[in-house]
Parts: structure tokens; sequence; C-alpha cells
């Protein structure tokens, strides 16, 4: 979305092949599984988009499922097959920018394709949102005993991440503020589990953050059972064998769904094979985003991987590089000449910096005593920067980091010709002459968890934890403005006003 709204379409002609005519605010998929939010009002039409635009981006309601990078061709498929059948669609192209996003990951667990609903689509979640509705309704039929009632209303949730325990806060919530004062007299049995393989929930968040919202679930009445993998799903129970014992034990339930963790897609999985990178997760690219060994290939989001060079990789070079007079050896001057491509080139080495508390990289260049080096051998920078490659993180698979990538490799785009002769990139140690492009560096502003109750979980830049109310409104002024469109921004706030007024809607539809 943020590549096609910043790409200068005067200089490129724009295809976009997608096997939906809309996007979605993903975030805010939980919230569409119990009425807080409907979904007409997280989705924008495409060609609205590209209305803006002037019309000048072509679009496709197609499905990819091969890319011929050798040729640079992309197979498609039409999703009606009543007019084109099984006939192929073959585009051309000249750069080709994959954002397929992931899928969900089963790991071959027997039973969950059958039986478990996913969180990933907006149609996933109408189908957990009918889902919820019917158990209800079945638990109070007359003729049902209360072990069975129990049952109906037994809701697993498989996963930690922060989709998981957002639908978690938005079930109990959608359950204790709505649903019970509908069903009253089933409101005591119902049960929510949270089901996660890790040691503990929202593993990508402070610690702090995870803790609390443990807490908080441990209140609500909601279990969480960490380091438990699930081995299997049937019609009417999960099978959960507990790591540290070997245990396995049968839960009965009458809604279960997985969001455990993420996947590749069969047509990112089929081109990694033909390129190499079948033992991958994802699409290996470069800094600038670029499918490793395909320059004219990008990807963003989900479905590729950032490469980040190692500082410890390129020492050699880099110290050849910043001596100039091949002394052996680099003075303080010589070393501050190259520093800031380095920074640039390794953002790894920033963030040791600062968790170091160093205002420059001068200060690496100390002696064990503390004192300032005049001159430094390739075996002292070596031991300066041993440590820096510590710092490698790969990056969130979140919204975020893909809205950063696609407006990034937009304005690479558009400064393509211009940057063909005056670099703006840091040095290439390794040959002469600079890189064109600055690489792609992920700046974070933060994460929400949403624990139901009004009260949200925020993780902020600075090493900043926020729980509660106050957080709660800053998600919803966040949440907002993210959106598409205005029209969507508007009837988003309106869902979120009639929910607090009238409630969720139960229907199921």
């Amino acid at each position: 979305m943020s590549f096609l709204k910043n790409i200068d379409i005067s200089s490129f002609d724009v295809q976009v092949m997608l096997p939906s005519n809309y996007f979605s605010f993903t975030p805010l998929l939980p919230s569409l599984t119990c009425g807080t939010v409907e979904a007409r009002s997280i989705v924008e039409p495409i060609r609205n988009i590209i209305k803006k635009k002037n019309g000048q981006i072509q679009f496709r309601e197609v499905e990819c499922v091969k890319i011929d990078a050798t040729n640079k061709k992309v197979i498609c498929h039409s999703n009606d097959d009543t007019v084109l059948g099984k006939t192929e669609i073959l585009l051309d192209y000249d750069y080709l920018v994959i954002a397929t996003g992931a899928q969900v990951n089963t790991f071959n667990t027997p039973g969950v394709t059958e039986h478990c609903p996913f969180l990933q689509e907006v149609e996933d979640t109408q189908k957990i949102r009918r889902s919820v509705t019917n158990s209800f309704e079945k638990a109070d039929l007359p003729n049902l005993s209360q072990e069975e009632k129990i049952m109906k209303l037994h809701f697993v949730i498989v996963g930690g991440g922060p989709t998981c325990v957002e639908f978690t806060a938005e079930l109990h919530d959608f359950v204790k503020e709505d649903l019970v004062k509908i069903y009253p007299m089933v409101q005591n049995l119902v049960r929510i589990i949270v089901v996660q393989s890790g040691d503990h929930i929202l593993n990508t968040f402070d610690e702090r953050v995870s803790s609390f919202v443990e807490q908080k679930f441990q209140r609500d009445g909601i279990k969480v059972k960490t380091e438990c993998r699930v081995i299997g799903v049937s019609e009417k129970e999960i099978d959960v064998k507990v790591k540290s014992e070997g245990i396995v034990s049968s839960i009965p339930y009458g809604m279960v769904v997985w969001s455990a963790d993420t996947g590749t897609r069969p047509v990112i999985r089929n081109f990694m094979e033909q390129i190499g990178q079948s033992k991958r997760r994802s699409l290996a690219t470069d800094e600038w985003l670029r499918v490793e060994g395909y320059d004219s290939v990008y990807a963003l989001g989900d479905c590729g991987t950032i490469h980040q060079r190692k500082v410890m990789e390129d020492i050699s070079t880099i110290f050849s590089a910043a001596d100039k007079d091949d002394s052996g050896t680099l003075t303080v001057k010589e070393f501050q000449d190259v520093i800031k491509d380095i920074l640039v080139r390794y953002p790894q080495l920033e963030l040791y910096l600062k968790n170091k508390h160093l205002r420059s990289a001068k200060d690496l260049l100390k002696d064990s005593q503390g004192n300032d080096m005049k001159e430094v051998n390739i075996e002292g920078l070596k031991s300066a920067l041993s440590h820096v490659d510590s710092q490698l993180k790969g990056l969130p698979a979140t919204a975020q980091v893909a809205a950063q990538q696609g407006t990034y490799l937009a304005r690479c785009f558009n400064h393509m010709e211009e940057y063909k002769t005056s670099q703006e990139g840091p040095l290439q140690f390794k040959e002469s002459g600079r890189h064109q492009f600055r690489p792609f560096w992920y700046k974070h502003f933060g994460q929400f968890a949403p624990l139901g109750g009004e009260q949200t979980a925020a993780e902020l830049p600075g090493d900043w934890v926020s729980t509660g109310h106050s957080s709660q409104w800053l998600w919803y002024s966040v949440y907002a403005s993210k959106q598409v469109s205005w029209l969507t921004r508007v009837l988003v706030a309106s869902e979120w006003t009639r929910r607090f007024i009238f409630g969720r809607d139960s229907s199921g539809i």
C-alpha cells in the first residue's frame, strides 16, 4: 500500500496483481472477530487508490502462481474459472516487487486445517465471528447436559503473539460485556485458554509487558498454558504435549483458533526452490530489499527477510579502504573518515554505541586502560568492533515494517535515474565508488497489545513501557491515523463510538 501511494507513476508503468480487489488494515483483524469493528471499516478498494493516481496504475484481480525470474515473467490465474478456466496469464516485468505477505504455519499438525479457523484474512474473522455466536446458540439448547454446554463454550486460542493476545482480549470482552446479557443461563460456563509453545506470551515484547499481560489474563479468568505444543486436533478435542514433562493431554473445545506462526505461501516457496533458497523460511534479500542474486526482484513485508551483512565479515575490506596510505595502521582521522559510511552500511554499530552509552564510534578506539589510541592495526580494529554484530536482530513481521519498506522502495524507484550518477549510499568497501542508495533502515515507533477492559500495553521507543487506560487512548489515535483513507478513519472511529454506546453486534454476520 505505501509503495503504491508513493511511487512516481510518471516514470513507471505500474501493474498490480492481487487475488482480491481490496486492501485491509490487518492490525484490526481481531476487532472484526467480535463485532467491535465491521469489515467494511478497515478495507479500501484498490481501484479507489488507483483513481487517486489518475488511473495510471493497472490492476488485475488474479492470483500469482509462479515467478520466472530468469525470463522476467509472472504466471497468474484468474479467480473466475468460469471465464478463463485454467488458462495461464503471462505478464512481463522489468522490476518485480513481491509483497504477498505470509500464510498461517500449521507445522503439519494433524487436523489443524480441517478443524481450526485461522486469523489472517478478513474472511477468517467472519468465520470466527459466526463460530463464536453459534457456540452460544448451541450451548443454550435445552437438550444439552451441563458437560456438553461447558464443552461448547470452551474457546482455545493457539499462539502467543500480539494477534492471539488481542483476539483473546476481544473475545473476553465480547463475552463479559455483551453475550452474558443475551445468554444469562450460560454466562458462568465460558472458558478461554491460550496455548503457547514458548515459555511466555508476547515474546517479541519487553518482559515487563509479557508479565503484565499474563497477570491480567489470570485476573480475568483466562488460562495461559505455556511450553505446550499442539500435536493434533480432532473434531472435539485438541491434543497438547507439555514440553518439559512429555505428558500428552486432551482438551475438549467448542472452538479453536490457530494463529501460532507464519509460513511461506506456495508461490514464494516455489520461487525459493528455483533460486536455491529452499531451506529458508522466507526470501533472503540484501539491505536494499533486492532478492539475493536477482537485482530486478524485490521483496517486502513478511515474505522477505533482510540478510544484514556483519561488520566482522567485512572487517578486512573496511580496514583496507580506510588505510589510504597503506601503512598497516589506521589513525584516528582515517577511522573518522569512514565511520559515517560504516554507520550507514552496518546499522548494528549505532545500536551497539547506544547500548554501551558511547557518544561516538571514536570512543571504541581505547586501550585496555581506557586511554585514547592514536592509531590501531587491523587486530586492534577487530577487537574494537568484535561485539558489534551481537546487536543484529531480525525485523518483526508487522505492518509497520512493511509500510516503511514500501515507502523506502518507492523512494528508491523515484530517484533511480538521478542516483545513477550521484550516488547517495555509503562507500562500497569491496569495490570502488558508492552504493546507489542508502540501505533500508527500520525505525521502530513502538508496538501495542490491546488487553481488553479498555487497557492496552504499549512498548514505545526509549525503553518506555506503558500499560493501562492511557495507552488504550494512544492506541485508538494511532490506529485511526494509520487507516488507508479518510473514509476508513471515519468509519473505524464511528464503529468504536457505536460499540461504546450500543455494544457489539452478536448477529454473527
